[in-house]
């Protein structure tokens, strides 16, 4: 194991969007097992430091695996297209379009059932962004659109969490 390896290679799966996420919990905890600092109270504190290094490694690049948009926007940044969402917010106009229409339906919500379809709308756009960045990165290699859609598909999330929060006010 190497410090600097990717998180693909840290865990021995394929650079791909597509995971099998079972797999994915499964070397994370072996890996835990490997580098836990209790392993290495023998040899002193600098191993045990070190072990912590790789602990935090292991346990920052799990979280990058498992969460769809962040091994999105790894793959499109180990491949020369990196998201720089704060200063590229450009976007098709007919996404910014729904984003807008679905912002504007958050807001008249006022009750469990407009919410309840707001949700469903807003994760069914979320099923077809991530499949068409499964599309753009494993199958066509095209880094700068897979790029555009990771920035989408953080838009659609800030929806989601937002449609969570006025849910939690409606209840």
């Amino acid at each position: 194991m190497n410090l600097q390896s990717t998180d693909f290679e840290l865990f021995g799966v394929p650079a791909r969007f597509a995971q099998d996420l079972g797999a994915i919990d499964a070397r994370w905890k072996a890996l835990q097992r490997e580098a836990h600092p209790d392993r290495f109270a023998a040899q002193g504190p600098a191993a045990q430091r070190v072990a912590m290094q790789w602990s935090a490694r292991i346990n920052e690049a799990h979280r990058r695996l498992k969460d769809p948009m962040r091994r999105a926007a790894y793959l499109c940044e180990l491949h020369g297209a990196p998201i720089d969402a704060e200063r590229n917010t450009a976007m098709p106009p007919e996404f910014l379009m729904q984003q807008m229409a679905l912002r504007e339906a958050l807001d008249e919500a006022d009750d469990a059932a407009s919410m309840e379809k707001i949700d469903q709308q807003s994760a069914s756009l979320r099923r077809e962004l991530l499949q068409k960045i499964e599309r753009q990165i494993d199958t066509e290699a095209d880094w700068p659109a897979a790029a555009q859609s990771v920035r989408a598909l953080m838009f659609l999330d800030r929806l989601a969490d937002e449609i969570d929060r006025k849910r939690s006010t409606i209840s």
